[in-house]
This record gives structure tokens, C-alpha cells and sequence, in this order.
């Protein structure tokens, strides 16, 4: 079962105002894909628009296809609910539910699903979810204290537990680091690291060392300037996008001339 995604032809709009234009790449599966580039580029955007979140915006929407397994998540009939529980996503900052326990922070996702599940195997879930998070040894004392009294690195990965915890195939990491320490940054990209091994994952940077170190791959997106749609500039493999990327553009992002 190949989870690629592959975008062809892709606008994003807010209302009339064209924010990323005609983005067409392929994301592996299994891998790690960082999306790099300066603030207001379309990068997030565009980010959202893999699990259909850029859509709950009001006016926003797309044309253009973004197929999974052949099957255009966009296709009339496609539910978006079941789009995000296949293609999970972590935010920039922590935001575990501050009234719910670190177990039932685990398991909300699920249960916003509907999804009926006896005591054991929630107790199941929650111990592979924290573990499948690096978290279980630290908090399985724990578990019924609230998810918000945990350090932010540890917050993050509760949050990652809880998108790991409904089985996606893809999880979309949008600046995950960018709140923390470097010792959580750590943690987490060695999270990734490990995570690939069964999802497919997507992750916004603004850390080009961080690009780097976790991605396989690596897409460059850029704008002309204010009001002006962001477009993907080149993708490649990351070791070659940084030591002989194909466009200028990218040569002075990486090496620091610009943004």
C-alpha cells in the first residue's frame, strides 16, 4: 500500500487572493519531506492543504488535485473528517487539551472519531501511542494528571502521541520545533527519525540545520514579493538541495544571502 501523495496543478486561494500557485510534487512514502523557504511563502499553507485544513477557513479553498493512493482527496464525496484521521497533524506550538489528563489527551482524538473502545484496549493504545512518542517512561506514572503540566518539549510529543494514536499514514509537522529548547528540538527530530519507519511525514522548517538532519527530501518555495502568490522553486533530495541545488534562489536561501 504506497501512502505517496501527489499534488498536480495546485492553487490556494483566500477569497480571490491567490496565495500559492501551481504547486505539483510527489511526497514519498515512508520518508521525511521538509518544505523550507521565508515567512509568507505559502509553505503552512500549502501544508494545510494536504488533510484539507486550509479549508476550514472562511472563503479559503483550492483547485487542483491532491491524490493518495490514486484517490483525489479533494473528489466529490471524499469526507474531510476522514482525511485528517489519515493525515495526522502537529503544530507549531504544543496544545494539548489543558482540562484533559495526559490519557485522555491520547485517546481524544479517537474518541472524536466516534470510536467505541473498551478500558484495555485504551490502555493499550495510550502506552503504544506514548511510547511510539518517546513519552511512555516519563509520564506513565502520570497519566491521570492534566496533559498542560507537562514541559513544552514534552507536550509536543504528547501531541504527537495523540496524532499517532487514531494510526494515519501521514503525519504534517508544522514548525514543530519552533517553540522549544534545543535539547526538546533534539528529542523530537529523533522522534522523526524513528516515526518514518511507518508514516510518511511532512514538516514545515524555518531551520535549514534542522531541514538538514531529518529530511530526505526537501522543497524550496519562495515569493516575489508582498501580494504575490508563493510557488515551489525546485525539490530534490535534501543532500543534493543543499550542496547543489538547481536555482540560484535556493543557493542564496540556503547559504543565508536572503530571507
Amino acid at each position: 500500500m504506497s501512502n505517496r501523495i501527489d499534488v498536480k496543478d495546485l492553487n490556494i486561494y483566500y477569497g480571490d487572493f491567490l496565495a500559492v500557485q501551481d504547486v505539483s510534487m510527489a511526497i514519498e512514502p515512508k520518508s521525511v519531506t521538509a518544505f523550507i523557504g521565508p515567512s509568507g511563502c505559502g509553505k503552512s499553507t500549502f501544508l494545510r492543504t494536504l488533510n484539507r485544513m486550509h479549508e476550514v477557513i472562511p472563503g479559503a479553498r483550492v483547485e487542483g488535485t491532491v491524490a493518495m493512493e490514486g484517490v483525489d482527496l479533494y473528489g466529490n464525496g471524499v469526507d474531510p473528517v476522514a482525511v485528517r484521521r489519515q493525515v495526522g497533524m502537529v503544530f507549531q506550538r504544543p496544545n494539548p487539551f489543558p482540562t484533559m489528563s495526559i490519557k485522555e489527551n491520547v485517546l481524544a482524538g479517537v474518541k472524536l472519531n466516534n470510536k467505541r473502545i473498551s478500558r484495555s484496549d485504551a490502555n493499550d493504545l495510550v502506552e503504544a501511542s506514548l511510547r511510539g512518542a518517546n513519552l511512555w517512561n516519563e509520564v506513565k506514572d502520570r497519566l491521570d494528571r492534566p496533559g498542560s503540566g507537562l514541559s513544552g518539549g514534552q507536550q509536543q510529543r504528547l501531541c504527537i502521541a495523540r496524532a499517532i494514536a487514531v494510526k494515519p499514514q501521514v503525519l504534517l509537522m508544522d514548525e514543530p520545533c519552533s517553540a522549544l529548547d534545543p535539547i526538546s528540538t533534539l528529542a523530537i527530530e529523533d522522534l522523526i527519525a524513528e516515526l518514518k519507519d511507518e508514516y510518511t511525514i511532512v514538516i514545515v522548517t524555518h531551520n535549514m540545520q534542522q531541514a538538514a538532519r531529518v529530511s530526505d527530501r526537501t522543497a524550496f518555495f519562495n515569493i516575489a514579493g508582498t501580494g504575490k502568490p508563493g510557488r515551489l522553486i525546485e525539490m530534490d533530495d535534501t543532500a543534493t538541495m543543499f550542496s547543489s541545488p538547481s536555482q540560484q534562489a535556493t543557493e542564496d536561501y540556503i547559504s543565508g544571502r536572503f530571507g
